[in-house]
C-alpha cells in the first residue's frame, strides 16, 4: 500500500435545521457556488409543502429521501470478452446520494412553475410512495433482479 487512504469529508450539520442531510441536498442543487439560493430553494419547498396541509416539511423531506435509497445496483464487469451487468448492494453514503441526485433530477422535469414547487411536489410524491424518483428506484431493482443469474461474478 503505497498511499494513505483518504478519510472522508463531514459534512457540517445545515444552519436553519441542524441536519446533515439537509446540508447534502442544498450541496447537490447548488450551481456554481451559489449556496444561499440552494438554501433558499430547499427552504421554500419545505414551507410549500407545510402549506399543502402535510405536518411537517422536514419529516416529508426525510421520509422522500428514505423512500428513494436504492438497495441494489447494476455494475459493469469485463469477464473473458463478455461484459456482464453484475448486481451488487449499495453502501449507504452512495445509496443517499443516489436518492438526492434523483430527486433533484426529476424534480426538474416537472410542470410546475418554480423549482421550489417542483421540489415541494416531488418530495411529496416519493414520500407516499409515487413520482419518478420511486420509479427510478424500482428500475434499478428490477434490473439487479432480472440480471441476479451473474451475481456469482461479484469479487
Amino acid at each position: 500500500m503505497r498511499k494513505k487512504k483518504s478519510s472522508p469529508r463531514k459534512t457540517s450539520p445545515d444552519p436553519k435545521y441542524g441536519d446533515v442531510l439537509v446540508s447534502e441536498f442544498v450541496n447537490n442543487i447548488m450551481k456554481c457556488g451559489k449556496k444561499h439560493k440552494a438554501r433558499k430553494l430547499l427552504y421554500d419547498a419545505l414551507t410549500i409543502i407545510e402549506e399543502r396541509g402535510k405536518p411537517s416539511g422536514l419529516e416529508v423531506f426525510k421520509k422522500a429521501v428514505h423512500n428513494t435509497k436504492p438497495l441494489l445496483e447494476v455494475k459493469a464487469r469485463r469477464v473473458g470478452g463478455a461484459t456482464y451487468q453484475v448486481p451488487t448492494e449499495v453502501r449507504g453514503d452512495r445509496s443517499t446520494a443516489l436518492a438526492i441526485r434523483w430527486l433533484i433530477s426529476y424534480a426538474g422535469d416537472r410542470k410546475e412553475k418554480s423549482m421550489s414547487e417542483k421540489l415541494a411536489a416531488e418530495f411529496i410524491d416519493a414520500s407516499t410512495g409515487q413520482g419518478n424518483a420511486i420509479k427510478k428506484k424500482e428500475d434499478t431493482h428490477r434490473m439487479a433482479e432480472a440480471n441476479k443469474a451473474f451475481a456469482h461474478f461479484r469479487w
